[in-house]
C-alpha cells in the first residue's frame, strides 16, 4: 500500500506539537512547585517562627528573634508582662537560677525548632496549604497535558494512516506509543487520586522520550518488514507497549521514593537533634515537602507494577506464540527473548518479595530499578547494538 504523504507530514507536525505542548505542561507542574514553595506554604515557616501563641501546656512561650516559639517547662521562670524579660530578673534574682532558666529556654527553643521544621517539611501526605497562583498553574498544567494527549493520539493515528497498518513497526513508533501510554496512565491516575504533584516526573522523561524518538529513531514512515506483517504485532506488541509504559511510570515512582525516604531520614536525625537542619532543608524543601510519605510513594509503586506484571507475561507469552508461526519455535534464547525474560524475572521477584518475604523500602526499590534498567536492556541494547532475530526492529 502507497504512503499517504499527507497523513505522513500531518504525523510528524502534530509529534512537534505534543512535544511542544508537554514540555510546556512540565514547566507548568514545576512552576507549581515552585509558586508553592515561594507562597504560603514555605512561608508558614517564617510565620511560625515569629509567633507567639498561648500554650495548653504548663508554663509560658519563649519566643526570639528567627526562632520558632517554645513551651518552657514548669519549673521555668515566666517571661514578663513584655515577653522581653524574665520574672526574678531583677537586681535581687539569683543569677545561678537566671543562668540556668536561659540555658534551659534555648536548649528548648532548639528542640522545638528542629521539631517544627520537621514536621513542616515532611509532610503526611496530604495536599499541604497551596496558593491560588500555584493552583491555577497546576490545573493550567494538567489542560495542557490533555491538549498534548490529543494531539499525540492525533500523531499516532495520522502515521497509521498514512501507513496502512498499526503504528508501531519500528523503534521510532513503539516509543512514541510507549510514551503515550505513561501520561494515559498518569492522566487516569489523576481521575481517581490527588496525584498532580506526579506531573513533572511523569512529563520530564516523556519529552525526553520523545525527543530521542524524533531526533536519534526517526524513520520515515513505510510498510512493515516482512517478518513483522503477523496479526502477532496487534497482540504481541500492543501488550509491550503498555506494559513498558506502566512501568516507566513506576521507576518514576520508585525515584521518588528513595529521595523522599532519604529527605525523611534527613528530618528524623534533625528533629532527634542527631543533626542540624541544612541550608537546602530551609530554602528548597518545597518539592519534598508536597510529596506523598515514603510509605505512600512505596505502596503506589507497588501497586503500578503489580497492575503492569501480568500484561508483560501476557507478552512474554504471546511473543512465544508469535515465535513459534514466525520460525517454527517457542523460544530459542534470542537476546530480545533472553532480556525479556530477565525482565519478567526481576519484576517477578520483587512482587514475590513483597508478598512473602515482606521487602518493603529501599530493598524493593532497588529491585524495582534493576527490572527497569533490563527492560531499558531489553528495549534500546538489544535494538541497536546487540545481533540477534529482532535487529530488523531497529531505526533502517
Amino acid at each position: 500500500m502507497p504512503v499517504n504523504s499527507g497523513f505522513a507530514s500531518l504525523s510528524d507536525h502534530l509529534l512537534g506539537v505534543t512535544m511542544v505542548v508537554y514540555a510546556l505542561a512540565m514547566l507548568g507542574y514545576a512552576a507549581e512547585f515552585a509558586f508553592s514553595r515561594f507562597g504560603r506554604t514555605s512561608g508558614e515557616l517564617l510565620a511560625v517562627q515569629h509567633r507567639t501563641v498561648a500554650s495548653p501546656a504548663v508554663g509560658v512561650l519563649v519566643a526570639a528573634p528567627d526562632r520558632v516559639p517554645v513551651t518552657v517547662g514548669a519549673d521555668a521562670t515566666e517571661a514578663d508582662a513584655s515577653g522581653g524579660g524574665m520574672v526574678g530578673s531583677g537586681p535581687t534574682a539569683d543569677p545561678a537560677a537566671v543562668a540556668l532558666a536561659a540555658s534551659r529556654a534555648r536548649s528548648a527553643e532548639r528542640v522545638a525548632e528542629q521539631a517544627a521544621l520537621a514536621a513542616l517539611m515532611a509532610g503526611d501526605g496530604a495536599d499541604p496549604p497551596t496558593p491560588t497562583r500555584a493552583l491555577w498553574v497546576g490545573r493550567i498544567a494538567v489542560v495542557l497535558t490533555v491538549l498534548g494527549w490529543a494531539a499525540h493520539v492525533g500523531s499516532v493515528t495520522a502515521r497509521g494512516l498514512a501507513a496502512g497498518r498499526v503504528p508501531w513497526g519500528n523503534m521510532y513508533e513503539f516509543s512514541s506509543m510507549i510514551t503515550l501510554v505513561a501520561v494515559s496512565v498518569y492522566l487516569v491516575m489523576l481521575t481517581r487520586a490527588r496525584v498532580r504533584w506526579l506531573g513533572v516526573f511523569v512529563m520530564l522523561p516523556v519529552v525526553l522520550y520523545l525527543g530521542f524518538a524524533g531526533t536519534v529513531l526517526y524513520v520515515a514512515v513505510g510498510p512493515l518488514v516482512p517478518a513483522l506483517n503477523s496479526y502477532w504485532l496487534k497482540i504481541h506488541v500492543v501488550a509491550a507497549i503498555a506494559a513498558s509504559g506502566v512501568f516507566l511510570v513506576s521507576a518514576v515512582t520508585t525515584v521518588l521514593y528513595l529521595l523522599k525516604d532519604r529527605w525523611e531520614n534527613r528530618l528524623a536525625a534533625v528533629a532527634a537533634g542527631r543533626a542540624d537542619a541544612s541550608a537546602a532543608m530551609r530554602t528548597r524543601g518545597g518539592i519534598m515537602m508536597r510529596l506523598p510519605t515514603a510509605a505512600s510513594l512505596d505502596r503506589l509503586t507497588y501497586r503500578v507494577i503489580g497492575f503492569a506484571f501480568p500484561v508483560w507475561t501476557f507478552a512474554v507469552i504471546a511473543g512465544a506464540i508469535w515465535a513459534e508461526a514466525a520460525w517454527g519455535r517457542y523460544w530459542g534464547w534470542d537476546p530480545k527473548e533472553t532480556w525479556s525474560f530477565i525482565t519478567w524475572v526481576i519484576y517477578a521477584a520483587y512482587l514475590h518479595a513483597r508478598a512473602t518475604a515482606g521487602w518493603k523500602g529501599r530493598k524493593a526499590a532497588m529491585i524495582s530499578l534493576l527490572g527497569f534498567s533490563a527492560l531499558f536492556v531489553d528495549y534500546y541494547l538489544v535494538n541497536l547494538v546487540i545481533s540477534g532475530l529482532h535487529s530488523y526492529a531497529g531505526v533502517k
